[in-house]
């Protein structure tokens, strides 16, 4: 629940919406960083044999880009 104060300064709608732009450049970019990580750990599987560690991996990248 949002609090509205009374001699709080009032945002500008620019402001809101480079806030907004920010924020999407952010959780775009954490994606991509998660998405690099889990292939780099995948193929690291491959290389020792791991099939279980594989599994997991695959099951959270495919839930990633779902």
């Amino acid at each position: 629940m949002e609090k509205y104060l009374l001699n709080a300064p009032k945002q500008s709608v620019g402001n809101v919406m480079d806030s907004l732009f920010a924020e999407m450049v952010l959780e775009k970019a954490l994606y991509e960083f998660r998405k690099t990580s889990i292939k780099k750990q995948i193929d690291s599987t491959l290389m020792n044999g791991d099939k279980k560690e594989f599994m997991r991996l695959s099951n959270e990248l495919n839930q990633l880009l779902a």
